[in-house]
């Protein structure tokens, strides 16, 4: 049985840092692409970051390039998500996603695998 639990958020004032993590359970992790996605209140799920099977290539939406890092341990079964300079509009519940296409992803329908999502609240 597959399992993506994430962790790590929580509520932060504007400017400030949060990590997110994601532990992988019940599948080869390494083969997996990872993706972080969020959906804001009365929003659909949007793509934020993905990264590689290997970690080599990583990809962000423009609303997060330049303050967001995503990261990958494959030696622990874990993906994260550096979240730097938060804003209000950051704020969302943020889920972490596995797709095992060889490409990278932005689009939520090419991921197999979903967590529960951890709320984000950034405030003003």
């Amino acid at each position: 049985q597959v399992q993506l639990v994430e962790s790590g958020g929580g509520l932060v004032q504007a400017g400030g840092s949060l990590r997110l993590s994601c532990a992988a359970s019940g599948l080869t992790f390494s083969a997996y692409s990872m993706g972080w996605f969020r959906r804001a209140p009365g929003k659909e799920r949007e793509f934020v970051a993905t990264i590689s099977w290997t970690g080599t290539n990583t990809y962000y939406s423009g609303s997060v390039k330049g303050r967001f890092t995503i990261s990958r341990d494959n030696a622990n079964n874990s993906a994260y998500l550096q979240m730097n300079n938060l804003k209000p509009e950051d704020t969302a519940v943020y889920y972490c996603a596995a797709q095992s296409r060889a490409a990278i992803a932005t689009i939520k329908s090419f991921y197999e695998y979903w967590g529960q999502g951890t709320q984000v609240t950034v405030s003003s």
